[in-house]
């Protein structure tokens, strides 16, 4: 088990660092250039997650577990000062305090999020108290689904109007994941009688569908992008950084889907 708390700290350090550190980017490149003291916090950030990023490729899955409980307790708090960081500048935005900024109320508020989520997750690993997979199941899909949305949102709103297409096959994207999100709402207020296998299989078959779909549209505008071929004010970082995690979640359905095959195939 030891092992397994390892790889599993390390998978999520590597992974959330380095979107910690690309949100420092993104709310610095947002911010006008009068923000001087809020790019200088940003910078920090960068320079912080960066360094962990850094240091959780020097463990393996031999590292001493306790050293690495330490390395968690340590990235929760940086995970945690980043989240405030966050939510003071969505204060500033909503209290009309940064007029002309770049970042969009709803994208920090997306990004605070998943810094919580980050935090949250350190948290319980720490703790040995992670979550049954029936409510595992149904928490992570909440969370990714309302995730994918924003994307869906913030691409349609950062490509150049005339790319009538892509900004209405962003919009459908927008609404197939808000009714999916709704749906696991539903899903999440029916708790404990919905956690059947067959039904969560269910779930997660139809949400694999749609995520394979976006993870698609979201691997061919990265690429256009980065050919120069469409019209937007994305970053191309920022076109990888929605790719990568719509990737993260399709991964995770594979986990859970994997898992629960192991539980229907232990009571047979």
């Amino acid at each position: 088990m030891s092992d397994v708390f390892v790889s599993r700290s390390l998978d999520e350090i590597r992974f959330w660092s380095r979107i910690m550190k690309e949100h420092s980017f993104f709310l610095r490149l947002g911010f006008r250039c009068e923000d001087t003291q809020l790019i200088r916090e940003a910078n920090q950030f960068y320079a912080v997650f960066d360094e962990i990023e850094r240091r959780s490729h020097t463990f393996n899955s031999g590292t001493d577990p306790e050293l690495i409980r330490r390395f968690n307790a340590e990235v929760r708090n940086a995970a945690a000062h980043i989240w405030a960081f966050k939510r003071k500048v969505l204060g500033l935005i909503l209290r009309c305090q940064l007029p002309g900024s770049n970042n969009f109320p709803l994208l920090v508020d997306h990004i605070s999020r998943e810094a919580n989520y980050f935090r949250n997750r350190l948290d319980e690993l720490n703790s040995g108290q992670l979550e049954p997979l029936p409510d595992a199941i149904i928490d992570e899909n909440v969370f990714f689904l309302r995730i994918m949305a924003d994307h869906a949102k913030f691409i349609g709103h950062l490509l150049d109007p005339s790319e009538r297409q892509l900004v209405e096959q962003a919009r459908n994207f927008s609404d197939e994941f808000d009714q999916l999100l709704f749906q696991a709402r539903d899903l999440d207020s029916m708790r404990p009688q919905s956690q059947t296998i067959p039904l969560l299989d269910q779930f997660l078959d139809q949400n694999r569908v749609s995520v394979q779909s976006l993870v698609n549209f979201k691997k061919t505008a990265k690429e256009l992008i980065e050919a120069c071929r469409i019209k937007s004010i994305i970053h191309p970082l920022l076109a990888d950084h929605v790719f990568r995690e719509a990737e993260r979640f399709l991964s995770i359905i594979d986990m859970f889907e994997h898992n629960l095959k192991a539980v229907a195939s232990a009571k047979k």
